[in-house]
Protein backbone atom coordinates (compact mmCIF):
# COMPACT_ATOMS: atom_id res chain seq x y z
CA UNK A 1 0.00 0.00 0.00
CA UNK A 2 1.36 3.39 -0.79
CA UNK A 3 1.78 5.94 1.50
CA UNK A 4 -1.21 8.04 0.06
CA UNK A 5 -3.38 5.10 0.26
CA UNK A 6 -2.79 4.79 3.50
CA UNK A 7 -3.17 8.26 4.34
CA UNK A 8 -6.30 8.19 3.07
CA UNK A 9 -7.23 5.15 4.59
CA UNK A 10 -6.53 6.78 7.92
CA UNK A 11 -8.61 9.96 7.32
CA UNK A 12 -11.06 8.02 6.48
CA UNK A 13 -11.18 5.79 9.40
CA UNK A 14 -11.87 8.51 11.38
CA UNK A 15 -15.88 8.74 12.70
CA UNK A 16 -17.87 10.43 15.55
CA UNK A 17 -18.48 7.04 16.68
CA UNK A 18 -14.79 6.75 17.05
CA UNK A 19 -14.18 9.46 18.97
CA UNK A 20 -12.77 9.35 22.16
CA UNK A 21 -15.07 12.88 23.21
CA UNK A 22 -18.57 11.10 23.04
CA UNK A 23 -21.28 13.37 22.88
CA UNK A 24 -19.01 16.68 24.93
CA UNK A 25 -16.98 19.20 22.83
CA UNK A 26 -14.19 17.64 21.93
CA UNK A 27 -11.68 21.35 22.39
CA UNK A 28 -13.41 20.71 26.28
CA UNK A 29 -11.99 17.14 26.11
CA UNK A 30 -8.56 19.05 24.65
CA UNK A 31 -8.42 21.03 27.66
CA UNK A 32 -9.12 18.20 30.19
CA UNK A 33 -6.52 16.41 28.80
CA UNK A 34 -3.79 19.13 29.00
CA UNK A 35 -4.41 19.37 32.91
CA UNK A 36 -1.98 17.05 33.57
CA UNK A 37 0.31 17.27 30.83
CA UNK A 38 0.74 20.71 32.07
CA UNK A 39 1.50 18.50 35.72
CA UNK A 40 3.46 16.49 34.76
CA UNK A 41 5.92 18.68 32.44
CA UNK A 42 6.40 21.72 34.85
CA UNK A 43 7.45 18.75 37.64
CA UNK A 44 10.41 17.84 35.20
CA UNK A 45 11.53 21.56 35.50
CA UNK A 46 10.39 22.75 38.86
CA UNK A 47 12.28 20.68 40.98
CA UNK A 48 15.59 21.49 38.95
CA UNK A 49 15.55 25.27 40.35
CA UNK A 50 14.94 23.61 43.96
CA UNK A 51 17.61 21.34 43.90
CA UNK A 52 19.99 23.67 46.89
CA UNK A 53 16.80 24.16 48.80
CA UNK A 54 16.05 20.36 48.86
CA UNK A 55 19.89 18.97 49.38
CA UNK A 56 19.87 21.66 52.23
CA UNK A 57 16.74 20.11 53.74
CA UNK A 58 18.01 16.45 53.45
CA UNK A 59 21.46 17.43 54.11
CA UNK A 60 22.88 15.73 51.17
CA UNK A 61 25.60 17.35 48.38
CA UNK A 62 24.44 19.08 45.51
CA UNK A 63 25.67 15.98 43.36
CA UNK A 64 23.80 13.57 45.27
CA UNK A 65 20.31 15.84 44.70
CA UNK A 66 21.08 15.52 41.06
CA UNK A 67 19.76 11.51 41.74
CA UNK A 68 16.51 13.76 42.24
CA UNK A 69 15.85 14.46 38.86
CA UNK A 70 17.82 11.45 37.01
CA UNK A 71 15.95 8.98 38.53
CA UNK A 72 12.63 10.16 37.40
CA UNK A 73 13.90 10.88 33.49
CA UNK A 74 15.14 7.51 33.54
CA UNK A 75 11.46 5.73 34.95
CA UNK A 76 10.15 8.44 32.56
CA UNK A 77 11.89 7.15 29.71
CA UNK A 78 11.06 3.57 30.05
CA UNK A 79 7.20 3.62 30.69
CA UNK A 80 7.14 6.27 27.38
CA UNK A 81 8.79 3.83 25.27
CA UNK A 82 6.08 0.92 26.21
CA UNK A 83 3.07 3.35 27.41
CA UNK A 84 1.39 2.62 23.99
CA UNK A 85 1.32 -1.29 24.41
CA UNK A 86 0.07 -0.57 27.69
CA UNK A 87 -2.57 1.59 27.02
CA UNK A 88 -3.86 -0.71 24.27
CA UNK A 89 -3.63 -3.73 26.79
CA UNK A 90 -5.35 -1.71 29.74
CA UNK A 91 -7.54 0.71 28.05
CA UNK A 92 -6.42 4.35 26.94
CA UNK A 93 -8.80 5.96 29.63
CA UNK A 94 -8.20 3.83 32.52
CA UNK A 95 -4.47 3.63 31.84
CA UNK A 96 -3.79 7.35 31.56
CA UNK A 97 -6.51 7.70 35.05
CA UNK A 98 -3.61 5.05 36.46
CA UNK A 99 -1.33 7.34 35.58
CA UNK A 100 -2.75 10.49 37.01
CA UNK A 101 -3.28 8.83 40.21
CA UNK A 102 0.14 7.24 40.72
CA UNK A 103 1.69 10.10 39.49
CA UNK A 104 -0.42 12.76 41.91
CA UNK A 105 0.03 10.03 45.04
CA UNK A 106 3.45 9.87 44.38
CA UNK A 107 3.98 13.32 44.47
CA UNK A 108 2.38 13.39 47.95
CA UNK A 109 4.69 10.88 49.30
CA UNK A 110 7.72 13.16 47.47
CA UNK A 111 6.32 15.92 49.46
CA UNK A 112 6.73 13.95 52.73
CA UNK A 113 10.01 12.68 51.89
CA UNK A 114 12.11 12.44 55.16
CA UNK A 115 15.57 11.06 53.44
CA UNK A 116 17.36 11.48 50.05
CA UNK A 117 16.61 7.49 49.29
CA UNK A 118 13.07 7.94 50.30
CA UNK A 119 12.98 11.10 47.62
CA UNK A 120 14.69 9.33 44.71
CA UNK A 121 12.28 6.09 45.47
CA UNK A 122 9.20 8.24 45.36
CA UNK A 123 10.51 10.28 42.16
CA UNK A 124 10.56 6.48 40.49
CA UNK A 125 7.35 6.28 41.26
CA UNK A 126 6.62 9.63 40.19
CA UNK A 127 8.22 9.04 36.72
CA UNK A 128 6.31 5.62 36.16
CA UNK A 129 3.34 7.89 36.68
CA UNK A 130 4.26 10.61 34.02
CA UNK A 131 5.77 8.46 31.64
CA UNK A 132 2.11 7.29 30.85
CA UNK A 133 0.48 10.39 30.38
CA UNK A 134 1.41 12.02 27.50
CA UNK A 135 0.85 8.97 25.08
CA UNK A 136 -2.94 8.66 26.19
CA UNK A 137 -3.63 12.36 25.85
CA UNK A 138 -1.97 12.84 22.72
CA UNK A 139 -4.13 9.05 21.49
CA UNK A 140 -7.32 10.74 23.17
CA UNK A 141 -6.80 14.15 21.29
CA UNK A 142 -6.11 11.75 17.84
CA UNK A 143 -9.60 10.01 18.30
CA UNK A 144 -11.78 13.29 19.46
CA UNK A 145 -11.06 15.06 16.17
CA UNK A 146 -11.08 14.75 13.04
CA UNK A 147 -7.94 14.93 11.16
CA UNK A 148 -8.72 18.14 9.62
CA UNK A 149 -9.03 19.88 12.98
CA UNK A 150 -5.99 17.91 14.74
CA UNK A 151 -3.90 20.54 14.41
CA UNK A 152 -6.14 22.84 16.79
CA UNK A 153 -6.41 20.00 19.18
CA UNK A 154 -2.79 19.94 19.52
CA UNK A 155 -2.16 23.62 19.91
CA UNK A 156 -4.46 23.39 23.17
CA UNK A 157 -2.40 20.25 24.02
CA UNK A 158 0.91 22.24 22.88
CA UNK A 159 0.50 25.11 25.05
CA UNK A 160 0.83 22.91 27.82
CA UNK A 161 3.60 21.34 26.41
CA UNK A 162 5.53 24.50 25.46
CA UNK A 163 4.61 26.60 28.26
CA UNK A 164 5.02 24.89 31.32
CA UNK A 165 8.62 24.19 30.92
CA UNK A 166 8.72 28.26 30.97
CA UNK A 167 6.96 28.58 33.71
CA UNK A 168 8.78 26.04 36.25
CA UNK A 169 12.24 27.79 36.80
CA UNK A 170 10.09 31.15 38.02
CA UNK A 171 7.62 28.97 39.79
CA UNK A 172 9.90 26.71 41.24
CA UNK A 173 12.14 29.25 42.29
CA UNK A 174 9.49 31.13 43.71
CA UNK A 175 7.92 28.41 45.89
CA UNK A 176 11.17 27.60 47.26
CA UNK A 177 12.27 30.90 48.28
CA UNK A 178 8.84 31.83 49.56
CA UNK A 179 7.59 28.67 51.40
CA UNK A 180 9.62 25.55 51.06
CA UNK A 181 10.64 22.72 48.55
CA UNK A 182 8.03 20.00 49.79
CA UNK A 183 5.15 22.65 47.85
CA UNK A 184 7.66 21.75 44.69
CA UNK A 185 5.78 18.48 44.30
CA UNK A 186 2.64 18.62 47.37
CA UNK A 187 1.01 21.65 44.58
CA UNK A 188 0.72 18.64 41.74
CA UNK A 189 -1.76 16.68 44.30
CA UNK A 190 -5.33 19.17 44.12
CA UNK A 191 -4.01 19.40 40.30
CA UNK A 192 -3.80 15.75 39.73
CA UNK A 193 -7.26 14.91 41.56
CA UNK A 194 -8.91 17.42 39.44
CA UNK A 195 -7.66 15.90 36.29
CA UNK A 196 -8.90 12.40 37.28
CA UNK A 197 -12.71 14.06 38.19
CA UNK A 198 -13.01 15.64 35.15
CA UNK A 199 -11.39 13.01 32.72
CA UNK A 200 -13.80 10.09 34.52
CA UNK A 201 -16.75 12.41 33.95
CA UNK A 202 -16.04 13.44 30.39
CA UNK A 203 -13.35 11.01 27.81
CA UNK A 204 -15.11 8.17 26.53
CA UNK A 205 -12.75 4.93 25.69
CA UNK A 206 -13.37 4.73 21.72
CA UNK A 207 -15.16 1.97 20.57
CA UNK A 208 -12.04 0.83 17.70
CA UNK A 209 -9.65 1.13 20.68
CA UNK A 210 -12.04 -1.00 22.68
CA UNK A 211 -12.01 -3.76 19.70
CA UNK A 212 -8.24 -3.87 19.47
CA UNK A 213 -7.86 -4.36 22.84
CA UNK A 214 -10.88 -6.88 22.95
CA UNK A 215 -8.41 -8.52 20.16
CA UNK A 216 -5.59 -8.50 21.95
CA UNK A 217 -7.04 -10.31 24.56
CA UNK A 218 -9.45 -13.03 22.72
CA UNK A 219 -6.18 -15.87 22.66
CA UNK A 220 -4.60 -14.55 25.61
CA UNK A 221 -2.38 -11.46 26.72
CA UNK A 222 1.14 -12.91 24.88
CA UNK A 223 3.61 -10.30 26.99
CA UNK A 224 6.69 -9.33 24.91
CA UNK A 225 8.69 -9.58 28.15
CA UNK A 226 12.22 -9.92 26.47
CA UNK A 227 10.86 -6.55 24.34
CA UNK A 228 10.44 -5.08 27.91
CA UNK A 229 13.23 -5.59 29.44
CA UNK A 230 15.95 -4.71 26.56
CA UNK A 231 13.84 -0.98 26.63
CA UNK A 232 13.97 -0.97 30.00
CA UNK A 233 17.65 -1.46 30.73
CA UNK A 234 18.39 0.21 27.17
CA UNK A 235 16.77 3.19 27.67
CA UNK A 236 17.43 3.90 31.56
CA UNK A 237 21.30 3.35 30.98
CA UNK A 238 21.10 5.46 28.18
CA UNK A 239 19.61 7.79 30.46
CA UNK A 240 22.19 7.60 33.28
CA UNK A 241 24.74 8.08 30.30
CA UNK A 242 23.88 11.39 29.11
CA UNK A 243 22.99 12.82 32.47
CA UNK A 244 25.90 11.85 34.48
CA UNK A 245 28.58 11.63 31.93
CA UNK A 246 29.60 15.16 31.86
CA UNK A 247 30.09 14.66 36.03
CA UNK A 248 31.98 11.77 35.76
CA UNK A 249 34.11 13.11 32.72
CA UNK A 250 32.23 10.65 30.21
CA UNK A 251 34.08 7.25 28.56
CA UNK A 252 37.21 8.46 30.71
CA UNK A 253 34.76 6.69 33.52
CA UNK A 254 34.56 3.02 33.44
CA UNK A 255 31.20 3.55 34.83
CA UNK A 256 29.50 5.12 31.92
CA UNK A 257 31.55 3.67 29.53
CA UNK A 258 29.91 0.29 31.27
CA UNK A 259 26.52 2.09 31.23
CA UNK A 260 27.21 3.14 27.14
CA UNK A 261 27.92 -0.54 26.45
CA UNK A 262 24.81 -2.19 27.88
CA UNK A 263 22.52 0.44 26.17
CA UNK A 264 23.93 0.18 22.72
CA UNK A 265 23.78 -3.76 23.05
CA UNK A 266 20.10 -3.58 24.26
CA UNK A 267 18.94 -0.92 21.88
CA UNK A 268 20.60 -2.61 19.02
CA UNK A 269 19.28 -5.90 19.74
CA UNK A 270 16.11 -5.01 20.64
CA UNK A 271 15.59 -3.94 16.77
CA UNK A 272 15.23 -7.45 15.23
CA UNK A 273 13.43 -9.00 17.90
CA UNK A 274 10.69 -6.31 17.80
CA UNK A 275 10.28 -6.61 14.23
CA UNK A 276 9.91 -10.34 13.92
CA UNK A 277 7.20 -10.32 16.93
CA UNK A 278 3.79 -10.61 15.88
CA UNK A 279 2.74 -7.97 18.88
CA UNK A 280 5.62 -5.56 19.77
CA UNK A 281 6.18 -4.01 22.91
CA UNK A 282 7.20 -0.98 20.38
CA UNK A 283 6.29 -0.75 17.24
CA UNK A 284 9.94 -0.50 15.73
CA UNK A 285 8.45 -0.68 12.08
CA UNK A 286 6.84 2.77 12.47
CA UNK A 287 10.48 4.65 12.17
CA UNK A 288 10.73 3.05 9.17
CA UNK A 289 7.98 4.76 7.47
CA UNK A 290 9.17 8.09 5.74
CA UNK A 291 6.80 9.94 6.98
CA UNK A 292 6.66 8.68 10.47
CA UNK A 293 10.50 8.83 10.60
CA UNK A 294 11.28 12.19 9.99
CA UNK A 295 8.58 13.15 12.48
CA UNK A 296 10.78 11.36 14.86
CA UNK A 297 14.47 13.05 14.10
CA UNK A 298 12.23 16.63 13.72
CA UNK A 299 10.99 15.83 17.04
CA UNK A 300 14.35 14.78 18.42
CA UNK A 301 15.53 18.30 17.44
CA UNK A 302 12.71 19.70 18.94
CA UNK A 303 13.28 18.49 22.00
CA UNK A 304 16.79 19.34 21.47
CA UNK A 305 16.41 22.84 21.46
CA UNK A 306 13.54 23.62 23.89
CA UNK A 307 14.62 21.74 27.04
CA UNK A 308 18.91 22.79 26.71
CA UNK A 309 17.76 26.17 26.01
CA UNK A 310 15.28 26.16 28.88
CA UNK A 311 18.47 24.82 31.13
CA UNK A 312 21.08 26.93 29.23
CA UNK A 313 19.87 30.45 29.56
CA UNK A 314 18.74 30.68 32.87
CA UNK A 315 22.22 29.44 33.66
CA UNK A 316 23.91 31.80 32.06
CA UNK A 317 22.45 34.84 33.40
CA UNK A 318 22.11 33.34 37.19
CA UNK A 319 26.02 32.43 36.63
CA UNK A 320 27.45 34.85 34.55
CA UNK A 321 25.07 38.07 34.80
CA UNK A 322 24.53 37.65 38.72
CA UNK A 323 20.88 37.41 37.93
CA UNK A 324 18.29 35.75 40.71
CA UNK A 325 16.54 32.59 40.44
CA UNK A 326 12.98 34.36 39.95
CA UNK A 327 14.40 36.90 38.08
CA UNK A 328 16.31 34.73 35.36
CA UNK A 329 12.86 32.36 34.94
CA UNK A 330 11.00 35.57 34.32
CA UNK A 331 13.48 36.16 31.22
CA UNK A 332 11.75 33.28 29.79
CA UNK A 333 8.13 34.20 30.73
CA UNK A 334 7.67 36.72 27.45
CA UNK A 335 8.31 33.61 25.26
CA UNK A 336 5.81 31.78 26.83
CA UNK A 337 3.39 34.18 26.28
CA UNK A 338 4.15 34.74 22.36
CA UNK A 339 3.75 30.60 22.39
CA UNK A 340 0.43 30.96 23.88
CA UNK A 341 -0.26 33.82 21.64
CA UNK A 342 0.98 31.82 18.24
CA UNK A 343 -0.48 28.03 19.16
CA UNK A 344 -3.97 28.93 18.12
CA UNK A 345 -2.50 30.73 14.88
CA UNK A 346 -0.31 28.12 14.21
CA UNK A 347 -2.97 25.36 14.82
CA UNK A 348 -5.69 27.29 12.19
CA UNK A 349 -2.47 27.55 9.57
CA UNK A 350 -2.10 23.33 9.63
CA UNK A 351 -5.27 23.25 8.01
CA UNK A 352 -4.39 25.91 5.50
CA UNK A 353 -0.85 25.13 4.90
CA UNK A 354 1.43 22.02 4.37
CA UNK A 355 2.75 20.61 7.53
CA UNK A 356 6.64 20.90 5.78
CA UNK A 357 6.42 24.22 5.24
CA UNK A 358 5.29 25.26 8.65
CA UNK A 359 8.46 23.25 9.80
CA UNK A 360 10.79 24.35 7.57
CA UNK A 361 9.35 28.07 8.46
CA UNK A 362 10.25 27.23 12.19
CA UNK A 363 12.70 25.12 12.06
CA UNK A 364 14.24 29.02 10.53
CA UNK A 365 13.24 30.85 13.04
CA UNK A 366 14.48 28.48 15.99
CA UNK A 367 18.12 28.68 13.86
CA UNK A 368 17.89 32.34 13.46
CA UNK A 369 16.77 32.71 17.90
CA UNK A 370 19.88 30.57 18.30
CA UNK A 371 22.24 32.50 16.07
CA UNK A 372 21.28 35.81 17.77
CA UNK A 373 22.59 34.29 20.92
CA UNK A 374 25.66 34.42 19.72
CA UNK A 375 26.26 38.41 19.98
CA UNK A 376 25.90 37.63 23.69
CA UNK A 377 28.89 40.02 25.52
CA UNK A 378 29.20 40.88 29.45
CA UNK A 379 26.69 43.58 29.54
CA UNK A 380 23.60 41.65 27.66
CA UNK A 381 20.25 43.75 28.84
CA UNK A 382 17.32 41.77 29.94
CA UNK A 383 15.56 42.96 26.91
CA UNK A 384 18.32 40.77 25.20
CA UNK A 385 17.99 37.88 27.10
CA UNK A 386 13.99 38.19 26.55
CA UNK A 387 14.29 38.96 23.13
CA UNK A 388 16.73 35.69 22.36
CA UNK A 389 13.50 33.90 24.02
CA UNK A 390 11.10 35.70 21.95
CA UNK A 391 12.16 34.80 18.78
CA UNK A 392 12.53 31.08 19.48
CA UNK A 393 8.68 31.22 20.42
CA UNK A 394 7.53 32.55 17.15
CA UNK A 395 9.74 28.76 16.11
CA UNK A 396 8.18 26.46 18.41
CA UNK A 397 4.37 26.24 17.51
CA UNK A 398 5.61 25.92 13.57
CA UNK A 399 7.74 22.82 15.01
CA UNK A 400 5.64 21.11 17.49
CA UNK A 401 2.29 21.00 16.18
CA UNK A 402 3.07 20.48 12.47
CA UNK A 403 5.25 17.26 13.57
CA UNK A 404 2.82 15.93 15.99
CA UNK A 405 -0.42 16.25 13.60
CA UNK A 406 1.86 14.63 10.74
CA UNK A 407 3.14 11.87 12.45
CA UNK A 408 -0.32 10.60 12.75
CA UNK A 409 -0.64 11.09 9.05
CA UNK A 410 -1.07 7.73 7.06
CA UNK A 411 -1.59 5.45 10.22
CA UNK A 412 -4.63 3.34 11.05
CA UNK A 413 -6.00 3.88 14.10
CA UNK A 414 -4.97 0.95 15.79
CA UNK A 415 -1.27 2.32 15.57
CA UNK A 416 -1.74 5.75 17.31
CA UNK A 417 -0.98 4.52 20.92
CA UNK A 418 2.45 2.95 19.68
CA UNK A 419 3.19 6.20 17.65
CA UNK A 420 2.12 8.95 20.45
CA UNK A 421 4.82 6.80 22.33
CA UNK A 422 7.31 7.20 20.35
CA UNK A 423 7.01 10.58 19.36
CA UNK A 424 7.04 11.80 23.47
CA UNK A 425 10.34 9.51 23.44
CA UNK A 426 12.01 11.43 20.81
CA UNK A 427 10.64 14.83 22.81
CA UNK A 428 12.18 13.20 26.19
CA UNK A 429 15.28 11.85 24.28
CA UNK A 430 15.78 14.88 22.70
CA UNK A 431 15.86 17.10 25.58
CA UNK A 432 18.36 14.60 27.38
CA UNK A 433 20.41 14.89 24.23
CA UNK A 434 20.39 18.49 23.89
CA UNK A 435 21.17 18.93 27.62
CA UNK A 436 23.94 16.40 27.39
CA UNK A 437 25.35 18.06 24.21
CA UNK A 438 25.16 21.81 25.73
CA UNK A 439 26.95 20.79 29.20
CA UNK A 440 29.50 18.99 26.95
CA UNK A 441 30.62 21.71 24.50
CA UNK A 442 30.55 24.17 27.35
CA UNK A 443 32.85 22.54 29.43
CA UNK A 444 35.34 21.40 26.83
CA UNK A 445 35.42 25.20 24.88
CA UNK A 446 35.96 26.90 28.07
CA UNK A 447 38.78 24.57 28.47
CA UNK A 448 39.68 25.30 25.21
CA UNK A 449 39.33 28.77 25.45
CA UNK A 450 41.03 29.53 28.65
CA UNK A 451 44.44 27.70 27.10
CA UNK A 452 44.25 30.07 24.22
CA UNK A 453 43.27 32.95 26.24
CA UNK A 454 45.96 32.35 28.96
CA UNK A 455 48.83 32.41 26.33
CA UNK A 456 48.93 36.46 26.09
CA UNK A 457 48.78 36.75 30.10
CA UNK A 458 52.23 36.91 30.56
CA UNK A 459 54.09 39.61 31.48
CA UNK A 460 56.26 39.97 28.14
CA UNK A 461 52.44 40.70 26.28
CA UNK A 462 52.40 43.93 25.55
CA UNK A 463 48.96 44.28 25.77
CA UNK A 464 48.97 42.69 29.18
CA UNK A 465 51.46 44.84 30.16
CA UNK A 466 49.23 48.18 29.19
CA UNK A 467 46.35 46.62 30.99
CA UNK A 468 48.07 45.89 34.39
CA UNK A 469 49.45 49.85 34.03
CA UNK A 470 46.18 51.26 33.49
CA UNK A 471 44.38 48.92 36.14
CA UNK A 472 46.62 49.96 38.49
CA UNK A 473 46.57 53.93 37.60
CA UNK A 474 42.80 53.28 38.13
CA UNK A 475 42.99 51.90 41.16
CA UNK A 476 45.11 54.17 43.16
CA UNK A 477 42.87 56.86 42.08
CA UNK A 478 39.82 54.99 44.01
CA UNK A 479 42.54 55.27 46.66
CA UNK A 480 44.74 52.24 46.71
CA UNK A 481 48.51 52.07 47.31
CA UNK A 482 51.11 51.59 44.73
CA UNK A 483 50.98 47.65 45.93
CA UNK A 484 47.02 46.59 46.86
CA UNK A 485 47.03 48.61 43.06
CA UNK A 486 49.08 46.18 41.25
CA UNK A 487 47.44 43.10 43.05
CA UNK A 488 44.17 44.86 42.14
CA UNK A 489 44.83 45.26 38.53
CA UNK A 490 45.96 41.40 38.26
CA UNK A 491 43.07 40.13 40.26
CA UNK A 492 40.44 42.39 37.94
CA UNK A 493 42.60 40.76 34.75
CA UNK A 494 42.11 37.17 35.98
CA UNK A 495 38.50 38.26 36.42
CA UNK A 496 37.51 39.39 33.29
CA UNK A 497 39.47 36.31 32.06
CA UNK A 498 37.36 33.82 33.02
CA UNK A 499 33.93 36.21 32.11
CA UNK A 500 35.29 35.83 28.64
CA UNK A 501 35.99 32.12 28.45
CA UNK A 502 32.74 31.57 29.76
CA UNK A 503 30.91 33.80 27.79
CA UNK A 504 33.16 32.42 24.53
CA UNK A 505 31.97 28.83 25.35
CA UNK A 506 28.59 30.22 26.15
CA UNK A 507 28.46 31.60 22.54
CA UNK A 508 29.84 28.25 21.12
CA UNK A 509 27.06 26.22 22.40
CA UNK A 510 24.53 28.67 20.95
CA UNK A 511 26.26 27.92 17.37
CA UNK A 512 25.57 24.06 17.80
CA UNK A 513 22.16 24.93 18.60
CA UNK A 514 22.02 27.10 15.85
CA UNK A 515 23.29 24.01 13.65
CA UNK A 516 20.50 21.31 14.97
CA UNK A 517 18.13 24.00 13.94
CA UNK A 518 19.20 24.96 10.12
CA UNK A 519 19.68 20.76 9.84
CA UNK A 520 16.25 20.14 10.84
CA UNK A 521 15.31 22.16 7.69
CA UNK A 522 16.48 19.77 5.10
CA UNK A 523 14.67 16.73 7.07
CA UNK A 524 11.44 18.94 6.93
CA UNK A 525 11.46 18.34 3.04
CA UNK A 526 11.09 14.85 3.83
CA UNK A 527 7.78 14.90 5.18
CA UNK A 528 5.26 14.21 2.26
CA UNK A 529 2.45 16.47 1.27
CA UNK A 530 -0.76 15.89 3.50
CA UNK A 531 -4.53 16.28 1.77
CA UNK A 532 -5.54 19.18 3.47
CA UNK A 533 -8.93 19.44 1.40
CA UNK A 534 -10.65 15.89 2.19
CA UNK A 535 -12.91 15.79 4.94
CA UNK A 536 -13.31 13.09 7.61
CA UNK A 537 -15.52 10.73 7.26
CA UNK A 538 -19.14 11.37 8.65
CA UNK A 539 -18.71 15.41 8.72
Amino acid sequence: MTDVARSGGASGSWSPERSAAGGHNPYLIAFVVSIATFMEVLDATIANVALRHIAGGLAVGIDESTYIVTSYLVANAIVLSISGWLSTVIGRKRFYMICVAVFSAASLLCGFAWSLQALVLFRILQGLGGGGMATSEQAILADSFPPEKRGQAFAIYGIAVVVAPVVGPTLGGWIADTYSWHWVFLINVPMGLLSLFLVGSLVSEPSGAEQERARLLKDGLRVDYVGFVLVAIGLGALEFVLDEGQRKDWFGSNLILSFALVSAFCLIALIPWELTRKEPIVDIGLLGRRQFGACFVLMLGTGAIVISTTQILPQLLQTELSYTATLAGLALSPGGVVTMIMMPIVGRLIGLVQPKYLLIAGASIAAFAMWHLTGLTGDISYNYAALSRIYLAFGLPLLFLPVTTASYDGLPPDKTNQASALINVARNLGGSLGVALVQTILAQRQQFHQNRLVEHIVPSDIGYQQTIDAMTRYFQAQGSNASDATSQAIAWVGQTLRQQVNLLAYIDVFWSLAMIGAIMIPVALIIRPVDLSKPAKGH
